[in-house]
């Protein structure tokens, strides 16, 4: 028997028992805060890989458009329904939420203060918080955080988009867990 002959995609059922398997080695508990997203397209994204990577509690703020949009749900796939959310408030009310549920503040932002995604403390209740598509997080979301962390790029692009850096550092945070 070649590798080709053995290797075949996963069926559905045995997509549940591999899933069902990372969820038990999982135990932090991981919130996400969505600030002034605003293309449906990111927002169903971000719903998809929040549903994906187990998000506790997605909060949105400003001016994010909510996953009950029809493009945002042409993306999520159903998605909406798996994480719980609630419509839009000020950020300052979405970080008290997220903070009084028990978890710390991890801004995605290029700060001066900024660490490097692999350095930063992800470990335990945290709540990752991204920013909108053109400015990021806003001045009232980083004075919010706890930390804030970016993504070391090499390339001739300066920033990634919100959806792709919210998935990855939501798979890192998941990673160390898993790794640690």
């Amino acid at each position: 028997m070649t590798t080709a002959d053995a290797r075949r995609q996963l069926r559905a059922t045995d997509v549940k028992r591999l899933n069902r398997g990372w969820r038990r080695r999982t135990e932090g508990r991981l919130g996400l805060l969505v600030e002034s997203v605003t293309q449906p397209f990111n927002v169903g994204s971000i719903m998809r890989s929040a549903a994906a990577f187990g998000v506790e509690h997605l909060w949105l703020a400003g001016n994010t458009t909510p996953p009950t949009h029809p493009g945002a749900q042409k993306t999520g796939l159903g998605t909406e329904r798996l994480v719980p959310w609630e419509p839009a408030v000020p950020v300052t009310e979405a970080a008290r939420a997220a903070r009084e549920a028990g978890f710390r503040i991890i801004a995605l932002e290029l700060t001066t203060d900024a660490v490097p995604l692999h350095e930063a403390a992800l470990s335990g209740d945290v709540c990752l918080a991204v920013g909108g598509e053109d400015h990021g997080c806003s001045p009232a979301l980083l004075e919010a955080a706890d930390a804030v962390a970016y993504i070391p790029q090499v390339g001739r692009v300066g920033s990634l988009n919100v959806a792709v850096a919210t998935a990855i550092a939501l798979a890192e945070t998941r990673r160390r867990e898993w790794a640690g």
